[in-house]
Parts: C-alpha cells; structure tokens; sequence
C-alpha cells in the first residue's frame, strides 16, 4: 500500500520561509513525477510545482511560485521538498503533495501552510 505524508506546514509571518517534505512509501512501480499542489479556502485546487521522476530532474513552477520557491527530490528517501521563501498572505493554502506513477496517482492528506500579514 502507498502511502504519501507531507509535514513541514505552519504559521509564518509574510516574508518568511517553510520547507514542506512529502515522503512516500510502499512499493511504487515506476514515479514519474511529484508534484506539490495547493488549495485555498473557496479556491480550485492548483499545481505549485511538479519535478520529474527517474534520473531527470527537470522541474516546473506555477507563475505564482517561480523565484520564491524550490522543489527537490531525494530519490534514495523516496522524499520530495518544497521550500517557499518570501511568502505572501495569498500563499495561504492546504498544500498537497501528488505522486504520479505509472497507473495511478495518489495524493497526500495536505498540510496548512498560513501566512500572515
């Protein structure tokens, strides 16, 4: 059974940094991507981030989080980071990390990241 488990979720102030982790466990065929997402109160759950599986390691930002935040992936813990820097109120969300497999996609329980002014 796979199981995906973020942390890292808070109160900041605006300005400040969070590093979200997701690690995943259970047998997993292939990874093809994770991905972090996130879903503000009233809002449609939205993409953050995704960086490839395998040996690559390219990754992709929403507009919203290019230059503020970074995701990483560490293939030997099956781990994936999201560190968030200069945060804003409207960063305020449920963030979700999605793990991307051959057949299936699962998804964490979220963690709250808030953000205040």
């Amino acid at each position: 059974q796979v199981q995906v488990v973020e942390s890292g979720g808070g109160l900041v102030q605006a300005g400040g940094s969070l590093r979200l982790s997701c690690a995943v466990s259970g047998s997993i065929r292939s990874i093809i991507a994770m991905a972090w997402y996130r879903q503000a109160p009233g809002k449609q759950r939205e993409l953050v981030a995704v960086i490839s599986g395998g040996s690559g390691s390219s990754t992709n930002y929403a507009d919203s989080a290019k230059g503020r935040f970074t995701i990483s992936r560490d293939n030997a813990k099956n781990t994936v980071c999201l560190q968030m820097n200069s945060l804003k109120p409207e960063d305020t969300a449920v963030y979700y990390c999605k793990l991307l497999s051959l057949g299936t996609n699962y998804w964490g329980q979220g963690t709250q990241v808030t953000v205040s002014s």
